[in-house]
């Protein structure tokens, strides 16, 4: 596909479909330029909900929308469902993988995916979460982990496949581990006949002291005490040194050990989008240790006044000299911000005051009823925590219908501990027992 602009309409084109693209495609809806929002995948994705499609207690259909629907009543907006290769800069063209596509301006907010600290060949064994795809493999290992050790007869063998070891006690980590606890201690706990699912062994393995360890301490104190309540083994100052079909080795205060297992989830590390790296070679400019491109206080790249880098993408450091998180709010306000500055570059005026981020503060669940918040100097723990994430996250939907859903399925979760999405996918073969073993001989 060849593209070129069919009006002198200046012509934004954003790449990446998440918060902070979708955002500066709305707030660009009554300005007078053409968008054009591109993305490899046909919706918009609302992550912070992923891990709970990765345990069964969501289907993607709650927490995925359709990006044409959304933008459906924009009439400068239109969608592109394209891969974006490369980036001529010189030419103001996004190389696409079946095609071109001309910008005057153009937004890059393609996110982050999974960082393995050198060691890509982990990610194999140690599945991420960041799609819809890791998501369903997630889900795929956890539930046929119960269903290897059903069948299983040798104990230490069973043992291993209802070990579960989570790299990173981050909110992904925490989320995962006490999740995983009530699909073990209630969901799956009358479903078997010859396993008892509450045997099953959680670890969360963190580099850190804490976990959760962005969080002021005794939050985080807090926090690992709920945790290890629902029987969640936290392992702190533990680094991962290998990890391969049957086991992960850690390296802790207790020196190098071994884990048996075949479940091994990962949520210790971001890399920005590999794009962030070809535009940045396109430009001869450099990005920094995780692949972030370095912008300047108006989310603009080095020399490039049309070019932008918002979100998980982008390395933006404050007046202060702080580098900020990688969150939601922080992409959707760079969004708003970008969307004010475009039409006033368009239009030859001089550009909005410099971009303010405003922190309105960060939170993580950590299990049923039980939650940290932070927000602003306030600090919040426990129920009414829960229950103010519970809310933010439903607010942040971007469509109603979603919402209800979803606050139908939490409610119908809460009462009964159903997850309602156990299914295993994938068309792997059905051998989840070793050969040495003899299932039938019980």
């Amino acid at each position: 596909m060849n593209s070129s602009p069919s009006t002198r309409l200046p012509h934004v084109v954003i790449v990446g479909g998440g918060f902070g693209g979708l955002e500066t495609a709305q707030r660009l809806r009554k300005s007078n330029v053409r968008v054009t929002l591109v993305d490899r995948h046909n919706y918009h994705l609302f992550q912070p909900l992923l891990y709970q499609v990765a345990t069964g207690g969501l289907s993607p259909a709650n927490i995925a929308t359709p990006l044409r629907s959304i933008v459906r009543k924009q009439a400068n907006c239109e969608v592109l469902m394209a891969e974006v290769t490369d980036f001529d800069v010189a030419h103001q063209r996004l190389i696409l993988a079946d095609g071109e596509l001309s910008y005057d301006y153009l937004v890059l907010a393609a996110g982050a995916t999974h960082s393995y600290f050198g060691h890509d060949e982990w990610a194999k064994f140690a599945p991420g979460l960041k799609t819809i795809g890791d998501a369903a493999e997630i889900r795929r290992r956890i539930y046929l982990a119960f269903e290897a050790a059903e069948r299983e007869t040798d104990p230490e063998r069973r043992k291993a496949k209802l070990t579960f070891v989570i790299v990173g006690g981050g909110p992904t980590g925490v989320e995962l581990a006490g999740a995983l606890s009530e699909i073990a201690q209630h969901t799956l706990k009358h479903d078997f006949r010859h396993i008892k699912p509450q045997d099953a062994r959680i670890m969360i393995v963190e580099a850190a002291p804490h976990v959760l360890a962005h969080y002021p301490e005794d939050l985080c104190e807090r926090a690992a005490e709920k945790i290890r309540s629902f029987g969640i083994e936290v392992h702190t100052h533990t680094k991962v040194t290998e990890i391969n079909a049957d086991a992960v080795h850690l390296s802790g205060p207790d020196g190098e050990t071994m884990v048996g297992t075949k479940t091994v989830l990962w949520g210790a590390g971001v890399q920005a989008n590999s794009l962030g790296k070809k535009l940045a070679l396109a430009m001869g400019i450099e990005t920094d240790r995780g692949g972030r491109l370095l912008v300047n206080q108006s989310c603009q790249l080095a020399g490039q006044d049309r070019i932008f880098a918002i979100g998980d993408i982008a390395s933006f450091t404050d007046s202060s000299g702080k580098s900020l998180p990688g969150l939601a709010s922080v992409a959707i306000q760079q969004g708003r911000y970008v969307a004010k500055v475009i039409p006033q570059l368009a239009n030859g005026e001089s550009i909005a005051p410099t971009f303010q981020y405003t922190d309105r503060g960060t939170m993580a669940t950590i299990g049923r009823a039980a939650a940290v918040a932070l927000i602003g100097k306030r600090r919040f723990y426990g129920l009414f925590a829960w229950l103010l994430w519970l809310f933010v996250h439903l607010m942040l939907i971007v469509q109603f219908q979603n919402r209800l859903l979803i606050l139908v399925q939490w409610a119908w979760s809460y009462v009964t501990f159903n997850r309602s999405n156990r299914i295993i996918t994938g068309e792997q073969p059905v051998q989840i027992v070793s050969p040495t073993s003899n299932p039938t001989a019980r």
